[in-house]
């Protein structure tokens, strides 16, 4: 196996001009680093990582917990987290929560104990635990998707990135009221999550800019889960002045929503029109296709990945929080003939603004 000693030998340069070259810990001009690098290609050498963690305490290595396998959603945020890992020579440990508090806590654990440089989290609805582990252990961390609010006078130093929730979820509102719908019914997620808090505030507003008075009858907790999705949309339509629209709060609840309207014979958009939050990679391929907002998902995580590598390298800088804009994506689960389908961007601030 090829050495760092061969390559500067082949490259006819110092063992410490490699160092550099592989580190990027010092400036090397670009005629000497092609050289370095075309030695590294002849003779097929592979950096020793665990000794170079040794030195540096560095395992250039990024923790991931998020629930992936139970999300769709989280699959696409993966991949951009991945993306942007080996972008920047990092590997990826990955953990799913569950979106169970103490599972979170436990993961969590296990990958601080594999030395990780730093993580990259979807927190539960009560991450106190989560919270606790990354404080005492003063783990550089970034939340995504969804936000945490710390205590008045907490030195919070945790990143934060997320999309736009309030003004999209609105936007679909207001969607649905300009088509003449007057009960408009909310399918909201996880009591606790912060995307449910402000998307439930978006409901609201939405009804408000349009003049609609809101109905808590018209409200159902679906927990973010498919199943119980199904289970309130069928409560929902089966009440004796039932909702002629609805909007799902994210992807598992719009496919419960889905069973539900299929399980009572009622027809989409004729009987009741739907709207819902988060896209699908297959949302086109619905009969009828679904109107939904998009969220980024790759570019969340991209950049979730950008603010840990920053926090890696200024560990005193303020904790950030940037918001990524959503997109409206138009098609004919609304109502709306299918040659109106377009796409949007809703009102909100500039991509990756920070708040």
């Amino acid at each position: 196996m090829a050495t760092m000693v061969d390559v500067a030998q082949h490259a006819g340069v110092s063992v410490a001009t490699v160092s550099h070259v592989l580190n990027n810990t010092r400036a090397v001009r670009p005629r000497t680093r092609q050289l370095v690098l075309d030695a590294i290609e002849a003779l097929g050498y592979t950096p020793n990582t665990l000794a170079r963690s040794l030195v540096t305490s560095r395992t250039r290595s990024i923790g991931l917990a998020v629930s992936a396998v139970s999300n769709p959603y989280f699959t696409e945020i993966l991949q951009g987290v991945e993306a942007g890992a080996l972008e920047h020579g990092y590997s990826l440990l990955i953990a799913d929560p569950h979106d169970d508090p103490e599972h979170e806590r436990k993961v969590v654990q296990l990958l601080h104990e594999r030395r990780v440089d730093g993580m990259i989290v979807a927190p539960s609805a009560r991450p106190e635990g989560l919270l606790d582990h990354l404080r005492r252990h003063d783990v550089p961390t970034v939340f995504l998707d969804r936000l945490v609010t710390a205590p008045e006078g907490d030195p919070f130093r945790f990143d934060q990135v997320c999309t736009e929730n309030t003004e999209p979820m609105a936007q679909l509102v207001r969607h649905l009221a300009g088509l003449g719908h007057r009960r408009i019914g909310l399918v909201a997620g996880l009591s606790g999550l912060s995307t449910t808090d402000e998307r439930t505030t978006g409901y609201r507003l939405g009804l408000r800019t349009a003049g609609l008075p809101y109905d808590e009858w018209l409200v159902a907790r679906g927990d973010s889960d498919a199943e119980v999705s199904r289970r309130v949309t069928r409560e929902l339509l089966t009440r004796s002045s039932p909702p002629t629209a609805l909007v799902t709060g994210n992807n598992a609840m719009t496919i419960g929503a889905l069973r539900a309207l299929g399980e009572l014979g009622v027809s989409v958009p004729d009987d009741v029109a739907l709207c819902c939050f988060d896209d699908f990679a297959w949302a086109d391929l619905f009969h009828p296709r679904l109107t939904a907002i998009a969220q980024p998902s790759k570019e969340i995580g991209g950049q979730a990945v950008r603010l840990l590598l920053e926090r890696l390298a200024t560990p005193e800088q303020d904790a950030r929080t940037v918001r990524l804009p959503s997109t409206f994506v138009h098609r004919s689960s609304c109502g709306c003939p299918e040659n109106r389908e377009r796409t949007t961007r809703p009102e909100s601030p500039e991509k990756g603004s920070l708040s």
